[in-house]
C-alpha cells in the first residue's frame, strides 16, 4: 500500500475534514477499514495510519521490546497510548481531536501528504515549511543511495 502526493483540505467548525479521495481509493482497494490517528514522533503533524499498517509497527516494536526493561516498556506504551482509532464517516471525513490540531498547529487548513504506508496530516503553514526543504531531501537521498548498485 503506498499514499504519494500532497493535497491541501479545510476543517470544519468541529474539526471534520474530508480525507481526500486519492486516498480514499488506495485504503478501499487494499479493504482497510479501520484507521489510527497519533502524533509523529518528530513533527509538529499527525500520522494516518491504516489498520494493518498499525499494527505491523506495534508488533515490530513489541517484538523489540524487552519486559523487564522500564525505558522500552515506556516507550511501547507512550508510542500506544498516544494513539485514537478513528472511523471515516458515509462522506469520507475524519474528526481530528482537539488535542491533536493543537499539536500539528491546524486552524482550518490542512495538507494530506502520502507518507509511503501512512497519510500525513500538517497544518498547511507546516506542509508549506516542508516542502522548502526539497533540496535538504536530494542531499540527504544523495547521501544515501550513492552507494547502492542499481
Amino acid at each position: 500500500m503506498r499514499f504519494t502526493g500532497s493535497i491541501d483540505a479545510k476543517t470544519d467548525e468541529k474539526g471534520r475534514v474530508f480525507v481526500p479521495s486519492a486516498f480514499r481509493k488506495v485504503l478501499q482497494q487494499e479493504e482497510e477499514e479501520g484507521l489510527v490517528l497519533r502524533r509523529d514522533l518528530f513533527e509538529p503533524c499527525l500520522v494516518l495510519y491504516p489498520k494493518s499498517v498499525w499494527e505491523a509497527r506495534v508488533d515490530a516494536i513489541r517484538a523489540r521490546t524487552n519486559p523487564f526493561d522500564r525505558n522500552q516498556q515506556q516507550a511501547l506504551r507512550l508510542f500506544t497510548v498516544d494513539a485514537e482509532n478513528i472511523t471515516l464517516d458515509s462522506s469520507g471525513r475524519m474528526l481530528i481531536p482537539r488535542r491533536y490540531m493543537e499539536h500539528a498547529g491546524i486552524k482550518s487548513d490542512v495538507r494530506f501528504n502520502g507518507m509511503d504506508d501512512v497519510i500525513e496530516i500538517w497544518s498547511k503553514q507546516g506542509g508549506d515549511v516542508l516542502l522548502e526543504k526539497q533540496k535538504e531531501a536530494g542531499n540527504i537521498l544523495e547521501e544515501m543511495m550513492k552507494e547502492q548498485a542499481f
